[in-house]
């Protein structure tokens, strides 16, 4: 009897392992040797290195990918939407903030997938595929620039460039395990980028060092590389972080730490965003209030107020290109 049971245990043993390496192979099959990140791969070469003693560009040997809304001469920018692609021409021009890249020293290796018009969160694409996640399989990759931050995690390239309206950069860096920087709106030039809401489009950019992060920073923001600015005044929002669980007092403490070790000693401001919006913003007190009693938190609020004007602007845009 006890041999029996011995026996069927060791048959379930046998019949699970065996379920598990059928389903790791499959998951293997499943992924794409370039874990679908790429909707083309090119090649933009930089320009020679100036002779000495001038210093060699500033990205020399990075190699980078750029999301599909960035436009490059020759290549249809497809927005994610083969019906996009197949009703464009190619460009006719490429976009200056990837000219000012390759002219830095770095190498263009190709364009990545992005969510169907750049529209979305969480990285998906049932047109070309969607990405995946090199941190978690099984998990979706965020979005809208799913591929620029799938490439980098995967080694593929050493930054790349996506579009951040509400997230685009912020989300898939956070999901894929990545650096994700997005600028202040305007810092950086969004000619030749299709766009999704030109009130919030910003250009930004992914990478696993945080010093690449920073050099691709420089030149973009063309800033010099032997200052360093220190900031006048550190303010801490108070009421951005009431959706967390985490103590005011310990994310004042790990501000403190990370500034101190960065610019020496700091003294923090507390401000709260709601009362400066109803101060400084008297515009949008009609989204923060219903029938004179509080409605939501100022984030809340604010993150209303992005998707109305992500959506309205997203309309016209889609109607200016289609008519393109």
């Amino acid at each position: 009897m006890a041999s029996s049971h011995a026996a069927n245990l060791w048959v379930l043993l046998g019949l699970g392992l065996a379920g598990i390496l059928l389903m790791t192979k499959k998951l293997k099959k499943s992924i794409r040797e370039d874990f679908g990140a790429f909707i083309e791969k090119l090649q933009l070469l930089p320009p020679p290195q100036p002779a000495p003693p001038k210093a060699p560009h500033p990205l020399t040997a990075l190699t980078f990918a750029v999301s599909d809304v960035f436009d490059i001469e020759g290549y249809v920018t497809g927005f994610g939407h083969p019906d996009w692609a197949r009703t464009h021409e190619a460009a006719s021009r490429t976009a200056p903030v990837v000219s000012t890249l390759i002219e830095g020293g770095a190498t263009c290796v190709g364009k990545t997938v992005v969510d169907e018009l750049a529209y979305g969160i969480n990285g998906t694409n049932k047109h070309y595929g969607t990405p995946t996640n090199p941190e978690s399989h099984s998990r979706v990759p965020g979005g809208s620039s799913s591929g620029a931050a799938v490439a980098v995690a995967a080694k593929l390239v050493d930054f790349s460039l996506g579009v951040d309206t509400v997230g685009g950069v912020r989300v898939p860096a956070a999901f894929c395990g990545v650096m994700g920087f997005r600028p202040s709106h305007g810092a950086v030039s969004q000619m030749g980028i299709i766009p999704v809401s030109t009130s919030l489009d910003t250009v930004g950019w992914f990478a696993r060092d945080p010093n690449v992060l920073r050099r691709v920073g420089h030149v973009l923001l063309q800033l010099p590389f032997s200052v360093q600015r220190s900031p006048r005044q550190i303010i801490i929002a108070d009421d951005c972080f009431e959706l967390l669980k985490i103590p005011i007092d310990r994310v004042d403490r790990a501000v403190i730490k990370s500034t101190e070790k960065l610019f020496g000693r700091q003294v923090l401001k507390h401000e709260n965003l709601g009362d400066y919006f109803n101060s400084k913003v008297p515009s949008l007190k009609g989204f923060h209030k219903t029938n004179g009693e509080l409605k939501s938190s100022s984030i809340r609020m604010l993150a209303n107020v992005m998707r109305l004007l992500q959506s309205s602007e997203m309309g016209l845009h889609w109607k200016c290109g289609a008519m393109r």
